[in-house]
């Protein structure tokens, strides 16, 4: 992804879920996906998906949610 990528699905999280603690983290040789993190807390991935049918261009997160972590709320 390139930097500009990061900086719109940053600035969307953050607006989306009214949370500016939000930050995106690009990994080294991986180009298609980033992680989302809330301060030092790994939320989950982001993968980049090119629809070759139709051109367009999506993105995946996925956040996993534990049972123990319903437990704690």
């Amino acid at each position: 992804m390139t930097r500009d990528e990061i900086t719109r699905l940053q600035r969307f999280l953050q607006k989306t879920f009214r949370l500016d603690t939000i930050e995106i983290r690009q990994l080294p040789r991986k180009d298609d996906m980033v992680e989302v993190y809330i301060g030092d807390e790994f939320i989950g991935p982001i993968y980049r998906v090119d629809d070759e049918d139709d051109g367009d261009i999506s993105y995946d997160f996925r956040m996993a949610i534990l049972d123990y972590d319903l437990q704690e709320a």
